[in-house]
């Protein structure tokens, strides 16, 4: 174990996590509370996708039962089995994100979407390297953190950061830029969650803050850049942009309003999506055809609903007494809220469009099986709790 002169706290994180103490099975667990919200989720997506693309929607229910087989499949993968293979499942990723970036791979097998390669034609489905990133990320920086004890130092950082860094790097290549973005939020929630002394967080994000301006203009591309000044437009009332790089933010902002209280009639909700014109609306702009749907009583059920997952994973952290299983329910649940809340967000003109996806709602194999595994793995974290004594995983 690394002493405190390297920049961690010495903690023994992993007593009572061994295999014999797990086989006790403790079927009350905060973990159900997110299972039932991405149920319901999932039904209000498939719902959503039936009315304008119904057989997308057929496929969107098959990707719920492979979803679901995979939630039940890692519920059996002890925290022990995970800390083992987290390795290689993010060298699998990364390897995969590189394949993407290859520009000798045939079209047939990276079909760039939109500009980004970031999609591998499996023939039946195509598969998006980032969403299994997203999982290696979560389960090792869990493992690192879990070894190595609090990070109390600069220097301690230095493993968390290159472990974001790497996978981010190679997903704004593809470019994928709103997937990159989900990462952050998730590493600062670990990082408070883990100990780290919050003035090296605070001194992160003022950094992130003031360097902001500097990567609008060197780093961002054009359409990139344009999607903000569209965003600032719309929050001003301006509708310069509402038949260019607006026009989807525009449609989605006002089949959100035609919603109304309780929604419309099938019939009516279909002629209002297809007469608006709105791209995507079955992948990123989905909550603008639920709400159309269903109303405000059907967009505040969907933010309970996301909230209910979330918080099912925080009640896991609060009760797990291991590290490691502490560490991944608050990442699972720091990702998916904030994937939530971004996508919610640029489609009610808060945010600017980054193309995420709303979890367990959007159309989408690889996000919807992606989003259930991290379930599954809240669930096999909260049946089967340690029973090793520890009363605190990250002390200072």
């Amino acid at each position: 174990m690394i002493g405190a002169r390297n920049g961690y706290t010495p903690r023994a994180l992993f007593a009572g996590t061994e295999a014999r103490s797990r086989l006790r099975i403790q079927w009350t667990t905060p973990a159900w509370l997110s299972v039932a919200g991405a149920l319901l989720l999932s039904f209000v997506g498939i719902a959503s996708i039936s009315l304008t693309r119904p057989e997308l929607a057929t496929r969107q229910g098959a990707f719920l039962l492979i979803g679901i087989a995979c939630a039940l499949l890692v519920t059996f993968a002890s925290p022990r089995t995970l800390r083992i293979s987290c390795w290689l499942i993010l060298a699998v990723a990364l390897a995969l994100l590189v394949f993407v970036l290859l520009p000798f791979v045939p079209r047939s097998i990276v079909t760039p979407r939109n500009g980004a390669r970031a999609w591998i034609n499996l023939g039946a489905a195509d598969f998006q390297p980032s969403e299994l990133a997203k999982i290696a990320f979560i389960l090792c920086l869990a493992q690192w953190l879990a070894m190595r004890g609090s990070p109390r130092s600069l220097r301690a950082l230095v493993v968390p950061l290159a472990l974001f860094a790497v996978p981010v790097a190679l997903i704004v290549l593809e470019p994928d830029l709103g997937s990159a973005l989900l990462f952050l939020p998730t590493l600062v929630a670990m990082l408070i969650a883990a100990g780290t002394k919050k003035r090296f967080v605070a001194t992160a994000l003022v950094a992130g803050a003031i360097a902001a301006p500097i990567g609008y203009f060197a780093v961002l591309k054009p359409y990139q850049r344009a999607r903000i000044d569209a965003i600032v437009a719309q929050v001003k009332g301006d509708t310069r942009y509402e038949r260019d790089i607006g026009f989807q933010g525009w449609r989605a902002m006002r089949l959100v309003g035609a919603g109304g209280v309780f929604g419309n009639d099938r019939e009516h909700a279909q002629a209002l999506v297809r007469f608006n014109a709105l791209p995507e609306e079955h992948n990123d702009m989905v909550f603008a055809v639920v709400s159309c749907r269903f109303g405000l009583i059907g967009g505040l059920t969907t933010l309970l609903a996301s909230a209910a997952v979330a918080i099912g994973a925080l009640g896991v952290a609060w009760v797990v007494r291991d590290g490691f299983s502490k560490l991944v329910a608050v990442g699972i649940g720091a990702l998916l809220f904030a994937q939530m809340v971004v996508n919610i967000g640029m489609t009610i003109g808060l945010l600017p469009i980054t193309g995420i996806t709303l979890p367990f709602v959007s159309y989408g194999g690889s996000s919807l099986v992606a989003c259930w595994t991290l379930v599954g793995l809240l669930v096999g974290i909260g049946v089967r709790p340690p029973t090793g004594g520890e009363k605190s995983a990250f002390d200072a």
